[in-house]
Formats: structure tokens, sequence, C-alpha cells
């Protein structure tokens, strides 16, 4: 949280290192208002950025193969040579892998995979009499899956994307990713993608969306970028489907004064741990255990490998709310809406009821947010940005598409014929309410 929230609050924790935590009473500064500071943007509304992108995107249209190369030369490898991958360089990277890292992330597929097949819905219909109505479900032809680079590789990510895609029936899966890391190369091989092609930033989105002569138009986007990703995702959705509009990662933990301070202040660290604009936030009735949670931080971010980012992180977007009680934390919680929320109360289940809003919701002290970024089952690909108020995880159901079916025989449509007639009038629709009529002989034929 900036730094001009600090005359409002009634306590603010400063570490030895100057990286600070505010921890507001929710009596003194009011509910209304702590709901407005945990909601946040998403980083993609910037007029900068979207001039960039769209010419970005121009390019690509016009230019195809060749802006990749260049631009991919320019922000990811110098020395980029060609777009496609040979597939038999993920098998290659499978077999190569460390024995323990390759058994790890089969077994997470295999969870991930169980979890989004038992999503499945199949098409419907309902018979009465002589109607049908129904509901055709189809998985998409071909969707493109974009892993980004940057200061980490993410073969969870390919795992999480490709393998719901693949459960819904989609016929062919394309990545695009900046570089060739062979942890992802080998994650690509265990979920089944068909082709992938060293894209990325706004460019990959372009490629895909709008096809040049190496990358194939997709139907849909899926998968996780920095803000120049977004903003493409943002220009270029109903050209083809995106999943969501995914800002920073963000945390919250929800906690009574029994749960585990070390697991709770842990469970902050993870998602912070991916960039400074990441976010994390306590809610919990109790202000000595969030005195606690605080003390088991600053020992623990010395001993940490990405301590910097965690410290930037936490200074700008990490906020410590007390609460009247557990009911209030739960009305707090909602209006965060987190990505990922942590529930650690001594009864999650009875409090899981009151949880309206969250993209992932992690249960009791024994369930890290680790769980659900890479083994659980359920994707991680999740809204941020207060998103969860009506979006949804990637699923099994981000990758088809509903068509519905209407039959009436002779007799039906003769039995509602006036009705439609008048709804069509009513409306101003005149050749609605003669075609209904131009079958009125015809119904009355047949039905003899």
């Amino acid at each position: 949280m900036g730094a001009g929230y600090n005359l409002l609050l009634p306590f603010y924790w400063i570490s030895k290192e100057g990286m600070g935590l505010q921890v507001t009473h929710v009596s003194e500064v009011g509910l209304e208002y702590c709901k407005r500071m945990v909601r946040r943007e998403l980083l993609q509304d910037n007029p900068e950025v979207e001039g960039i992108v769209r010419g970005i995107i121009a390019r690509v249209k016009a230019e195809g193969d060749i802006a990749l190369l260049e631009l991919g030369r320019k922000f990811d490898n110098p020395d980029l040579a060609s777009l496609e991958v040979d597939m038999s360089m993920c098998l290659t990277a499978y077999n190569n892998l460390d024995v323990d890292v390759r058994r790890a992330l089969e077994k997470a597929a295999a969870n991930i995979r169980d979890f989004h097949q038992a999503q499945r819905h199949e098409s419907w219909m309902d018979v009465k009499r002589g109607r049908v109505v129904g509901q055709l479900i189809r998985p998409l032809s071909r969707v493109g899956v974009y892993i980004p680079g940057g200061t980490a590789a993410y073969p969870s990510t390919v795992l999480m994307t490709a393998i719901p895609a693949r459960a819904a029936g989609v016929q062919e899966i394309v990545m695009c990713s900046p570089s060739a890391h062979p942890a992802v190369l080998a994650a690509a091989h265990i979920a089944g993608v068909d082709r992938i092609f060293l894209a990325g930033g706004a460019q990959a989105i372009a490629a895909m969306a709008l096809g040049t002569e190496t990358v194939p138009v997709v139907d849909k986007i899926v998968g996780p970028g920095n803000v120049f990703v977004n903003v493409a995702k943002k220009l270029l959705w109903g050209v083809v489907d995106m999943d969501m509009l995914a800002g920073p990662s963000e945390v919250c933990v929800l906690a009574d004064s029994g749960a585990d301070p070390e697991c709770a202040a842990m469970d902050l660290l993870t998602q912070v741990e991916h960039d400074a604009d990441c976010a994390g936030y306590l809610i919990t009735p109790s202000l000595d255990f969030a005195n606690r949670v605080l003390q088991t931080i600053e020992q623990r971010l010395e001993h940490l490998p990405r301590k910097l980012i965690l410290k930037g992180a936490l200074d700008a977007h990490g906020m410590v709310f007390i609460t009247h009680d557990l009911e209030e934390a739960c009305e707090l919680a909602n209006a965060c809406a987190p990505e990922h929320l942590a529930l650690m109360v001594r009864d999650p289940f009875a409090t899981l009821g009151s949880i309206s809003n969250a993209g992932a919701i992690l249960m009791g002290d024994y369930s890290p947010q680790t769980l659900g970024d890479y083994w659980a089952g359920p994707s991680h690909t999740l809204p941020t940005s207060g998103t969860a108020r009506f979006s949804s995880p990637l699923h099994t159901g981000t990758f088809v598409k509903k068509s519905s079916f209407i039959y009436f025989n002779p007799a039906e449509l003769a039995a509602c014929s006036t009705e439609l007639t008048v709804l069509a009038r009513a409306e101003g629709f005149e050749a609605h309410a003669q075609a209904v009529e131009a079958r009125k002989n015809i119904c009355i034929k047949d039905a003899q």
C-alpha cells in the first residue's frame, strides 16, 4: 500500500530494512473504506502500453513471420533464427529431465487430468410431445496457449492450461513461449501440445489471433502474461476468444486466532514471490495472531532468495486488517475477491459458505498455496484484480462452445402460433409474424 495511507492507520509495522506492512483496525477507519483499499485495478489500463501494443499488432498483421522474428530478436533472444520448435525436442527434453522433476510433473498432470475430466458436460435434449429443445456442447478446434518466460520457467502453467483443453476434447493445441526451456518442453510433451512457436509478448498473442505464414489462427488464447500480453488480449478479444485479463498474482489469508502463524506467513509470501506488483493481504479478528504472522515474515524474509522482490511487493501491496469478528473478515475478503484465498480457520467447511468471491480457496492449515499452484488438480490460471466477483478459473468449459437446437412438429407450432404472432407484432416485426402464418395451412394439413 502506498505511503499516502500511513497517517490514517492506527499501527504501522516496519522491518529493520525499512520494508513496511500496514496494519489497519477496520473499526477505526470503517469497513467500506477497507473494502476500497483491497480493490485493485488491472494494469493493462495504460494508454502508453496500449499504443505500443497496437503498433506490434499492426506489424504482425502486415509482416507476419518477419515481424515475429525481428521482435523476438529485439525482446527475447538476439539469436532467434526460426519460429517453430521441432517437436522431437520435447521428447528429448522429457527424457533428459531430472528424474524427480519428471516424476513430479507426471503425477501433477494426472491430478490435473482427473479433475478436469470430471468437469466435462455432455450435450442434452428435452423432449415434450412434439417439441424438442436442447444444447450441443462441442470442443473448440484449435486453442493457443501462452507460456511466459522472464525470470522463471513455468512448466506447471503448460500443464494447467493444455491439459484442461485436452480434457475438453480440443483437437489441436499450439503453444507460444519466448524461450524453449527444457522443463517447459518436457511439460508440453506430457500435456500433449501439438505445435510450439518461439514467440513472446504481445506479438505472440497477435500471431495466434491473426495468423502468420507459420503460426496458425486459433479459436481461443489462454495463459498468463505481463501487461503487454494482457493489453494485446484486450485489443484482440473478439477476433478470437480469450480466457481472461489477468493482473499480478495476489493472495488473501483469512485466519482466526487458532491458525498457525508460520503457515499463514508462508502462504502470504508464496504469491508475492512472483514479482513486486503482487499483493498479499492478511485478514483476521486477532491482533495477537497478526503480530505473530508479521514477526514470522520478518524472520523468514532474510533467508529467501527472492527477498528483494518479496520486500518490494509487501511494501507496496502488503496489508493486514484486524476485523471485529470472523463474519466481518469474510465480508472484507469477499470485497477483495482475491485470486488465491487461504481459509485458515478452525472449521473451514463451515466458513466456506460465507465465501462468495475467490478464484481458488485453500482450506485449513495443511492446504498451502503451493498445492493449488502445482498439484491438487484445479487450474492455477485464476481471475485476479477482483474479477473473481464475476469470473471463474480456467476449466474444461473454457474450451467448449454451445449451440442450442429447436424442433417443433406441426401440431406444436399451431398450438403456440397465436402467441408468436402477438409477440412479433408487439415488437414491430411483421415478417416474424408472417413467418408463422405462412406455415398455418401447412400445419393444419399435416396435423390432419
